[in-house]
């Protein structure tokens, strides 16, 4: 594995970027490793590019360094892309990043074809943070770098829930801990908090979501016009894929929310059979084993039923065996 304090020897800029519509993980790795590229390097100039998440994370030291591509030509001695699955989701940092010879990424999504020209990708671990602990000397990572990596590692884990949660993730979430994290207060202001909104589109969702594959899938979406009754955004439609999945007795659960005309954003997450991230390679999107997402024209109903399709094959499948 990588470390960071070779590949930073000689090198004068830094950009630092994650993936378009950036969760917990996207910004806990940005802003994590801008910490320790600050308290380590302070000759480096580090930039973090990334499209303005939620002001939830705004309790992160360094939150107020993300920034935005604002159409100015730049170039740097080096690109690290983090938790991002393929260039073109870096957004509007590609352009950065085709501008940059030395590029590096850092991701756990087992779709990642590699796209740098140095490639960190290692589909087991929980998140990107948890390898960028990894890379880092852990007697250099300050309290507010932790903070941001913790973080990361709580929201990839479902707060330490999901199947991808291992020993080794655990013992580098108590390292961190160690470092002074308060993590009580991250946990619960940037997992757990909804708005009055939030809470609003969410049980729309639960109220209005229906079972499929004979009970083992469950399904809800919400509409383009259904965003201004609510007064919400993408951003706060997060976590209702996952509540979806608590359902007694699902093994798959697909969230879509609509985008355009006949386009919908869909959310796959799986208990423990069915690898969702099959799913969405098929139709253009990728992921983890467990959760996945893509990008799919067409009506609801013929999403629905093309998803399902795949899916009932694999629950087929593992059913005959």
């Amino acid at each position: 594995m990588m470390q960071f304090e070779k590949e930073l020897q000689g090198v004068r800029t830094v950009a630092i970027a994650g993936h378009i519509r950036p969760d917990g993980d996207s910004v806990g790795a940005c802003v994590g490793l801008w910490n320790y590229i600050r308290d380590n390097f302070p000759q480096i100039e580090a930039d973090i590019w990334l499209e303005q998440p939620s002001e939830k994370y705004a309790l992160l030291e360094g939150y107020e360094a993300i920034r935005r591509p604002d159409g100015q030509e730049r170039k740097y001695d080096l690109f690290i892309a983090v938790d991002c699955a393929a260039r073109d989701r870096l957004g509007e940092a590609e352009e950065y990043f085709n501008r940059t010879e030395k590029t590096v990424c850092v991701d756990h999504h087992i779709s990642n074809p590699g796209y740098a020209s140095i490639n960190e990708i290692y589909p087991e671990a929980s998140s990107t943070c948890e390898i960028l602990v990894k890379m880092m000397d852990p007697d250099k990572i300050s309290k507010a770098a932790a903070s941001a990596l913790y973080m990361g590692i709580a929201h990839d884990t479902g707060v330490f829930q999901y199947s991808c949660t291992s020993p080794e993730t655990m013992r580098l979430a108590a390292m961190l801990m160690e470092k002074g994290v308060a993590y009580t207060r991250l946990v619960e202001e940037t997992f757990y908090k909804r708005t009055y909104r939030q809470n609003q589109i969410l049980g729309k969702a639960l109220l209005e979501s229906m079972r499929i594959l004979d009970g083992r899938g469950i399904v809800s979406a919400v509409r383009r016009r259904e965003f201004a009754f609510f007064g919400v955004e993408p951003a706060d439609l997060e976590g209702i894929v996952s509540q979806l999945k608590m359902t007694e007795g699902v093994e798959v659960a697909i969230f879509l929310y609509e985008t355009d005309n006949l386009e919908y954003k869909v959310s796959l997450r799986s208990r423990e059979i069915v690898d969702v991230s099959e799913v969405a390679s098929y139709f253009g999107g990728g992921g983890h084993v467990r959760a996945a997402g893509v990008t799919m024209k067409g009506t609801f109903h013929d999403i629905v039923n093309n998803l399902t399709l795949h899916i009932e094959h694999q629950l087929s499948e593992k059913k005959d065996q």
